[in-house]
């Protein structure tokens, strides 16, 4: 009645019929009360706890930016469409779009510690070797171990915490590394200190099972970016979700332009002087490199962008294993790798290994090819006595002077080098 008295209310052209409808009281706010709205449904993505990882909780990463997932402020980015479907859960990595106004989006990748295929492995042999059971919780049947029972009763994280674990991080640990993994890990807030005592049993447990499965998200929160080290910005984690700053792989690059590849030559030689000699007196090391642990920002900058490979010796500190430390194995020694598996020695790391494996795997794809025969010759020549460690002749930091002098020339200054540019213009040092 209120909505017809209303409508009546704007069409009457009576002078007097309109007092007499005024009369029978038209109110506005009547008739909105007498004729209930429907509540507008968004359409949004039909994100499941599966495919998160979420339903593996605290048997994973973390939980910090899980509300961007569900506030739709991280899509994925052939699904930006909201009412489209998710990817495959089966994939190992995918690419986003964040945003922090729902105005600008800037690409991110959402990538998995592991393939889904490996984490169900993994999840299996926990409940097989611990309760003897197909299916359980993972978190009961952690909490039950012993190593995670030390985990709880420590104040601080010590390497007799670490050892065994199959990260290439953690096979050579220092107290000082460790104490900075407490101090800055991302998940949690942030306390500054050393101690663990702003760590919940989950924050632990989920502590814990990074470092066991994959050290890559702790590498990216310990050595931000925003502190000059080569790493891509952590953004956060949801189930067995990482987000961080979105790259292209070093392989997408492999058919490019002379120039181009002479640059991104030089920024790889600089990442690992910078990776052997830095102001933390830190000696991170590579035991794999391939086409996809560089990656490629949109202003031409060269990252490490997959980190998982690196392992780290503490020049200042030393390692803090004692004989036979290495070699304890348990549940969280075997999650992504077989048990079997023989732990490299950490006085046999050498400063060239990482060089090596570099001329061996990607400079080769990189540079073959690419200049005219003089200056081709050098860099082949360079690069065959580089793949077998350069003898003792010499160190890395000569060795990589050495093809930096040959690079140098070869590129060039333009706005296709945005992270250089215009300042190349200016300065000797490009």
């Amino acid at each position: 009645m209120g909505h017809w008295i209303c409508c009546l209310c704007s069409r009457v052209a009576d002078p007097f019929m309109l007092l007499l409808v005024l009369a029978l009281g038209c109110n506005r706010s009547t008739a909105a009360t007498t004729s209930p709205s429907v509540p507008h449904v968004k359409p949004s993505y039909s994100f499941g706890r599966t495919f998160l990882g979420l339903d593996k909780c605290n048997a994973c990463i973390g939980t910090s930016i899980c509300k961007k997932f569900f506030k739709e402020e991280i899509r994925f980015d052939t699904w930006l469409s909201s009412h489209l479907k998710l990817p495959p859960s089966s994939l190992l990595s995918y690419s986003g779009n964040y945003t922090d106004d729902a105005k600008s989006w800037r690409l991110v990748d959402i990538t998995r510690l592991t393939s889904k295929y490996q984490h169900d492995r993994a999840d299996k042999r926990i409940c097989t070797s611990l309760l003897k059971t197909r299916t359980c919780s993972l978190e009961r049947a952690l909490r039950r171990t012993q190593r995670f029972q030390k985990w709880l009763r420590a104040k601080r994280l010590t390497p007799d915490l670490v050892q065994g674990l199959s990260s290439p991080m953690l096979r050579c640990p220092s107290q000082r590394l460790l104490d900075r993994i407490v101090r800055r890990y991302a998940e949690v807030p942030d306390a500054g200190s050393i101690y663990m005592d702003h760590l919940t049993d989950r924050d632990k447990l989920r502590l814990l099972y990074t470092l066991a499965v994959n050290s890559h998200p702790i590498l990216l929160q310990i050595f931000p970016d925003v502190e000059g080290w080569p790493f891509p910005r952590y953004l956060g984690s949801c189930g067995r979700l990482v987000v961080s700053a979105s790259t292209r792989p070093l392989r997408d690059f492999y058919g490019a332009a002379p120039e181009v590849a002479a640059d991104l030559a030089l920024q790889l030689l600089a990442v690992l002087r910078s990776m052997a000699t830095n102001d933390l007196n830190y000696f991170f090391y590579f035991t794999h490199v391939d086409a996809g642990t560089f990656g490629v920002f949109s202003n031409g900058h060269l990252f490490i962008r997959d980190a998982s490979t690196l392992g780290i010796i503490d020049k200042e500190e030393g390692s803090q294993l004692i004989n036979g430390q290495q070699e304890y194995k348990d549940i969280f020694s075997c999650l992504t790798v077989d048990c079997q598996s023989p732990f490299v020695s950490c006085d046999s790391i050498r400063e060239k290994h990482s060089l090596a494996m570099v001329c061996q795997e990607l400079l080769p794809k990189l540079l073959t090819g690419k200049f005219l025969p003089p200056v081709q010759e050098k860099i082949d020549s360079f690069l065959q006595r580089c793949a077998r460690s350069l003898g003792n002749e010499r160190g890395i930091n000569e060795a990589i002077a050495e093809l930096a002098e040959i690079l140098k020339p070869l590129r060039s200054c333009d706005s296709r080098f945005a992270y250089r540019y215009p300042d190349c213009r200016y300065s000797d040092k490009y």
